[in-house]
């Protein structure tokens, strides 16, 4: 028993030490939270001699420090929606997209040996979906590629894409679901885009799309596509009509021309000649006449 004596009493000095330092612990580091939803952001003093500790929460959002409470008091739009709980823990109403950040609980206490300690919480908002913005072409042609869009960009996390055919949800592997088999279209699921590599009449119908993340989902308005058969007998007989339309218009034009219709007006006048005028006749205009009259008599 008398070896264990120094044993303790080295021990005993350690054993104070830190039992009189300042230490933080919390419920929960990363809470997730839906926006307009309210949080607690848990600090708690698992230890302290200190009658009073001086309490400071901050906010770190893209580099960026603020402070949240400072001075016993909520500073900045925090005022009106956020207050202590339990004296250390932080409880923030009304939670907004612009809340999803780092959030520091400093707490200082000067009788302790280690005088502060400091723990972070990183509060994540999650945002619904809203409706995403459909692109769906109305008409395709037998056999060409169609290329269908569905996106949004307001929701946190970010949402991934799901669309449906005559409201039955299309597969993302076509190999895998019997229905499928016969359409060739890839669909990608984070940006949301669906690729007809060759339409076929099967592929008519209504179109929609469902974003969704952890917070819900939104949907759009269905659009109809419509796969029609390419007449090429048609496009061929409407062609040769406008190449004859073109010939004959050409064949009237010329013999037009062969038959003077488009005679150069400048060259007619230039065919008529006026008549000489004879010797000792002079001819003068007047302001009434507005024409030549004869004036001076023959030279005998």
């Amino acid at each position: 028993m008398a070896l264990r004596r120094p044993t303790l009493v080295l021990l005993l000095p350690l054993l104070g030490c830190r039992l009189l330092a300042v230490e933080l612990t919390s419920s929960n580091t990363k809470p997730v939270v839906q926006e307009f939803q309210s949080v607690e952001l848990s600090c708690i003093i698992k230890s302290t001699v200190t009658a009073d500790p001086r309490i400071e929460w901050k906010k770190i959002r893209n580099g960026e420090t603020s402070y949240v409470f400072f001075d016993n008091k909520m500073q900045g739009d925090f005022a009106t929606r956020a207050e202590i709980l339990s004296r250390t823990s932080l409880v923030i109403k009304n939670t907004t997209r612009m809340d999803t950040a780092t959030y520091r609980c400093e707490v200082a206490a000067p009788s302790d040996t280690k005088t502060i300690d400091e723990i972070n919480i990183q509060l994540t908002v999650q945002v619904k979906p809203v409706t995403p913005r459909c692109i769906v072409p109305k008409a395709v042609p037998v056999g060409k590629t169609a290329s269908l869009h569905c996106h949004e960009n307001e929701g946190y996390p970010k949402s991934t894409y799901s669309w449906y055919r005559n409201s039955e949800p299309l597969s993302p592997d076509t190999k895998t679901n019997a229905k499928f088999q016969n359409s060739s279209y890839s669909l990608n699921p984070t940006t949301g885009t669906l690729v007809f590599h060759a339409v076929h009449k099967g592929d008519t119908g209504r179109y929609s799309c469902i974003a969704t993340n952890d917070a819900g989902f939104a949907k759009c308005e269905e659009q109809e596509m419509e796969v029609y058969d390419l007449n090429i007998g048609g496009i061929i007989g409407g062609v040769l009509v406008v190449i004859a339309v073109l010939v004959l218009i050409t064949l009237g034009i010329c013999c037009a021309y062969r038959r003077g219709y488009f005679a150069n007006s400048k060259e007619s006048g230039e065919s008529y000649k006026t008549p000489a005028k004879p010797d000792g006749v002079n001819y003068i205009r007047t302001d009434d006449e507005g024409d030549f009259r004869h004036k001076s008599s023959f030279v005998i």
